[in-house]
């Protein structure tokens, strides 16, 4: 080979190696400052097992999101049992949306460098024992919309750099060791004392009374007391000329009977705030949704009819009118609970916009999604809207399972949803799964397992013990989410008499299992799909619906292990320990009932109530 092409031969393979040397380090400065974070974190439950450092980028590690450009905008590591502490390399990811770090056993001091992540919507650090000050580095978090800090252990005072963020709507700093004022200007002059009890923070005294009118003076020159005596003696006599008619009026209409009206001045005051949390004077809502018009209806449930309606401001809103009975003094129960429903925002969790309370209405506001319902989407879509494809599915399930988990885990006291169903999740602008209608369940005291109250819910979707018993907890919920996952993977009702035209189960649940038991796969999945799917995913996703609909709540998962599940963590282990547990079965029902074929306990099994006393 001639020298001179052999030189530039060399050449090129020694910039060409530079290159390839180069290019992992910038495709990796995420995946390095998440790696940074692995080696500072004790993982006894080996979540972090798939961040694997020598990947070109982190985007197919479990519990991390990246968008199309390959940059992380989500990091999912709430309730994780994770301690150690956070690093300053967080403060890299600079498309960095949602940092979930809750519920763990993270120490150590919020790092300053957390105030560079200015694409930040959501920062969720609550449950840990975090200590040392909040850093004023993150009130140039100006997109910021969620900041929960509460239950750790943070001193100092509140940054007033945090009243500059006007996009905030949540602020939860409870529980802490705080100390100093409370700032009551710019966005937080919107929030209520729940977001810094249990602190020793100094409450901002209330506002002094306007400044009465001054009385004349007493050393009034003796003319112009007269000239005031005479003129005022004037305006008397002319005022008892033209009062007389009213006197005799008013003495008249004493001796009528009359009907007694009261006013409600709250009613109409629509500028009373709850925390975000809007008033509506029920006038306004009725403006809003052409007096609540048959036309406007968008839905009727067991709690009462929904209208799509338009604010004076041109925002379209979601009013559901409540038609449960009044009862007297129930007011500020109905308001206080409505206050700690608005507690509950979460990115899958249909925000409370604003309530209406009169002595007859009990109303709730919501932002109005565009999307509609799954159900809707799955079974009454118009022709000209394409079906939900399989990754939008995906999606939904692991969207509405974030929602569910947030209710049991993560509120206080915890909500119970009761009717978990594809109707009552919800779809956003972007197709992602919001869930409806939890703020209707019964709150729990986090020391109850369990509470009594008159079964609520949708056929199909019911739990057998909360059927049988009235005995709810958040496994009834997962029972729910169980048949939730079937109605996407199937587009059925999870009730449907016409499926006994087919001689077949009429609860979509048992009409699953006998497919399954005679390997009709094929049958099982949406026709809207038209074989575009993925089989092995779809495979995944009934082994999690089939493992949260057993007929003993106790051997459900709860929503947090279907999260981990959905995003690819445990299925297998959990899958296999279950279909030992069923071959066992099988072998007993065999030896105890010879002529049995494959018994599988069907949706209607019934349990002991005793046996909802065990760990939740």
């Amino acid at each position: 080979m001639d020298q001179s092409v052999l030189a530039i031969w060399v050449f090129l393979c020694l910039i060409g190696g530079l290159f390839l040397n180069l290019s992992p380090v910038a495709g990796n400065a995420e995946g390095d400052a998440l790696n940074s974070l692995k080696t500072n974190l004790a993982d006894p439950n080996s979540v972090l097992q798939s961040w694997d450092p020598t990947l070109v980028n982190p985007c197919t590690w479990f519990h991390v999101t990246c968008n199309n450009e390959n940059s992380v905008t989500r990091v999912d590591l709430g309730n994780a049992n994770l301690s150690g502490q956070l690093v300053p390399q967080l403060g890299q990811l600079q498309k960095l949306q949602y940092l979930e770090l809750y519920s763990n056993n993270i120490s150590g001091r919020i790092p300053n460098e957390l105030g560079n992540l200015t694409e930040l919507v959501s920062l969720d650090l609550y449950l840990n024992n975090l200590n040392g000050p909040i850093p004023a580095s993150l009130g140039k978090l100006q997109k910021l919309r969620f900041l929960r800090l509460n239950n750790n252990s943070l001193t100092g005072g509140i940054p007033m750099s945090l009243t500059t963020i006007a996009a905030l709507q949540v602020l939860d700093l409870s529980n802490n060791d705080l100390t100093g004022p409370v700032p009551v200007n710019g966005s937080f002059s919107l929030f209520t004392p729940i977001s810094f009890a249990n602190n020793q923070l100094e409450v901002p005294p209330a506002s002094p009374p306007p400044p009465l009118p001054s009385t004349p003076s007493s050393s009034s020159s003796v003319g112009n007391s007269a000239t005031g005596a005479i003129a005022g003696g004037v305006a008397a006599g002319a005022a008892l000329l033209f009062a007389a008619p009213a006197i005799f009026l008013a003495w008249w209409r004493r001796r009528q009977p009359q009907d007694h009206f009261f006013d409600v001045p709250a009613e109409e005051d629509p500028e009373v705030h709850l925390g975000q949390l809007k008033r509506f004077s029920l006038r306004e809502l009725q403006v809003a949704s052409d007096n609540f018009s048959n036309r406007n209806i968008l839905g009727r449930g067991g709690f009462g009819k929904v209208y799509k309606g338009r604010l004076a401001d041109g925002s379209l809103v979601a009013v559901k009118r409540l038609k449960e009975e009044r009862t007297q003094g129930g007011e500020l129960q109905f308001q206080t609970e409505v206050e700690m429903i608005s507690m509950a925002v979460h990115r899958n969790l249909l925000r409370l916009r604003g309530f209406c309370m009169t002595p007859t209405e009990r109303v709730l506001v919501y932002p109005y999604m565009e999307n509609g319902s799954v159900a809707s989407r799955l079974r009454e879509r118009a022709e000209s809207e394409p079906p939900l494809d399989w990754p939008k599915r995906k999606r939904i399930a692991l969207g509405s399972a974030r929602g569910l988990a947030y209710l049991h885990d993560h509120c206080d006291p915890k909500i119970i949803h009761r009717d978990v169903k594809a109707a009552n999740i919800l779809l956003d602008e972007e197709f992602e799964a919001v869930v409806g209608d939890f703020g209707l369940a019964k709150l729990m005291d986090y020391k109850d397992t369990h509470v009594t109250t008159a079964v609520r819910g949708t056929i199909g979707h019911i739990a057998p013990e909360y059927l049988s018993t009235g005995k709810s907890s958040e496994k009834t919920d997962v029972f729910g989410y169980g048949v939730t996952l079937l109605e996407l993977i199937t587009g059925q009702r999870a009730f449907d008499l016409a499926r006994l035209a087919n001689d077949d189960d009429v609860m979509l649940l048992d009409w699953v299992k006998g497919l399954l038991k005679d390997k009709k796969y094929e049958t099982l999945v949406d026709a809207d799909l038209q074989d575009n799917y993925n089989e092995e995913e779809v495979e995944q996703l009934i082994q999690v619906a089939l493992l949260c609909t057993q007929s003993t709540p106790t051997e459900r998962p709860k929503m947090s292990e279907v999260v981990r599940m959905l995003e690819g963590d445990g299925l297998a282990e959990r899958w296999e320990e279950w279909q030992k547990e069923e071959m066992f079965r099988q072998d007993f029902n065999h030896v105890h009932h010879p002529h049995a074929d494959w018994i599988i306990a069907d949706s209607s099994s019934n349990i002991r109530p005793d046996e909802l006393s065990g760990p939740r």
